[in-house]
């Protein structure tokens, strides 16, 4: 069992004060215009240490164990826009993970610190049009010339992708084929060339910024190599784990809260001569929700738990996110059902809900690769 300190707890009740002072209140205005300030956000999580809890003290980080990043992203999670959330875990467990493990001292101070400071924004830069789950096929190039990388291609669904100032770029950099000859580039978003091609048009998470970005001839320092030249593939799989672990840490809050107000909501929703939550079906089947949730919670409690002890939590997140992702659709679905009518408009956060939880079996690794991942691993 996960033991949370008493400095675990008062961290919660940072967080959650923060998301009721700092997010809830602003975020109908966020989704209505398709963007949030997200400058201004990450600098306030920055003066509070948010984005760089578990990272080296000497780039800024907190130096934390891994629950405190548990912490955060449950809280997070239950903030009244799920593309707040998408945004904050962008920074702080997709983008900025192989920097603080892989890079350079140069490219911590150039780059690392000030994201953690919340004075940069960081995106993670590795879907292409034809290249999405298969990461191994991605045709974005980089080719040496010189002592610089020349980049052409293009990257699709890049959340952050608008406001980022650098990129955690995947690119192939030889031509050899497959998972081979792939490298992690930082690419400052000023740079010649790298321009927004579009700004996406999302079912939910609004709020979150996701863009198109193209390539044309840029050039960056070859020195902004992440790691080794040709390791990008696997240090991105690596990464990848840190961005399911989080995204199925801030489900189980999303969904928590989601089941909560569901259940107040009936309580006070009287129908047929008492409140709703008298009929045996319907607390029934938010009992079962909640019970599927705990058991989500707890093997999210486990696999941080192997992750602090410094063993490869691919399994656990893999099968976590398979998991939540299927919970998330039944709790969003039961939720807005359960509210009638009323949870069909969206005046209810029950509809901006039902929109944002989808992304969870689709983005990350879609469901049908956890589930061919988890074949793999039983030899099928």
């Amino acid at each position: 069992m996960v033991a949370f300190t008493e400095e675990h707890q008062a961290f919660r009740k940072t967080v959650r004060t923060f998301v009721e002072r700092e997010i809830d209140p602003y975020v109908d205005g966020w989704e209505r215009d398709g963007r949030m300030p997200t400058h201004e956000l990450f600098a306030k999580l920055g003066d509070l240490g948010f984005l760089g809890l578990e990272y080296d003290p000497a780039y800024g980080g907190g130096g934390a164990d891994h629950l405190f990043a548990v912490v955060l992203a449950e809280e997070i999670g239950r903030c009244d826009a799920a593309g707040v959330g998408m945004a904050i875990a962008v920074q702080t467990d997709m983008a900025t993970p192989s920097l603080h493990r892989f890079g350079t001292e140069e490219l911590k101070q150039r780059y690392l610190v000030p994201a953690i400071r919340g004075e940069m924004v960081s995106a993670i830069a590795v879907t292409e049009p034809d290249a999405g789950s298969d990461v191994a096929g991605l045709k974005t190039r980089a080719v040496r010339d010189g002592d610089q990388w020349v980049i052409h291609g293009s990257k699709l669904y890049i959340t952050n992708g608008v406001e980022a100032d650098w990129l955690c770029l995947l690119a192939r950099t030889s031509d050899e084929g497959g998972a081979r000859g792939i490298s992690q580039i930082v690419v400052p978003t000023s740079t010649p060339g790298v321009s927004v091609s579009r700004k996406l048009d999302k079912l939910g998470n609004r709020c979150s910024d996701t863009a198109e970005l193209a390539f044309d001839g840029a050039k960056v320092p070859v020195d902004h190599t992440i790691g080794e030249v040709g390791r990008g593939f696997q240090q991105q799989m690596s990464q990848f784990q840190n961005e399911r672990m989080v995204a199925c840490y801030g489900r189980v809050g999303a969904c928590e809260r989601a089941l909560d107000r569901t259940a107040a909501y009936l309580r006070q929703r009287e129908a047929f001569g008492g409140p709703l939550i008298k009929n045996q079906y319907l607390s029934y089947q938010l009992a079962e929700l909640y019970a599927r949730l705990d058991m989500c919670r707890h093997y999210n409690y486990a696999c941080a738990e192997a992750f602090m002890r410094g063993e490869d939590t691919s399994r656990f997140a893999t099968i976590a996110k398979l998991a939540i992702g299927r919970l998330c659709e039944d709790v969003a679905r039961t939720c807005l059902q359960y509210h009638g009518g009323l949870g069909y408009m969206e005046e209810t956060w029950t509809a901006r809900f039902l929109r944002d939880m989808r992304i969870t079996s689709i983005g990350g690794g879609a469901d049908e690769v956890m589930l061919q991942v988890i074949a793999k691993m039983h030899g099928m």
